[in-house]
């Protein structure tokens, strides 16, 4: 893939992924043929603040879990109200971090 569609893609989605995520993503990137750049710039990814807002408002029901396709610790949460708020309380913390995890699985299977 050409430089100029390279650096258009870290910069419209630099903010889904982890800091150190980058510079692996850029680096495949620019290994990537033309005929996977269409499938690259056409991905959806999750947005950490939004996983966020959902972990603040739903969290206890798991809605922020589901959210980012974490469907087994959705289901957990659902069960369990949260841990008993617990769970809840401590995935206001780890929710971004999880949401940008997904969102580096997403990519790196969709190369392959």
């Amino acid at each position: 893939m050409d430089a100029a569609k390279v650096d258009m893609f870290m910069m419209m989605n630099s903010k889904y992924f982890e800091s150190y995520h980058l510079v692996s993503i850029r680096e495949r990137l620019e290994n990537l043929d033309e005929s996977k750049s269409n499938l690259i710039h056409s991905m959806q990814f999750k947005d950490p603040t939004t996983a966020l807002i959902i972990s603040i408002f739903g969290g206890n029901l798991g809605i922020d879990r589901f959210y980012i396709g974490d469907t087994g610790m959705g289901i957990g949460k659902l069960l369990t109200c949260g841990g008993l708020y617990i769970w809840t309380i401590v995935d206001w913390f780890l929710i971004m971090g999880a949401t940008r995890e997904k969102n580096m699985q997403i990519f790196q299977n969709s190369l392959y």
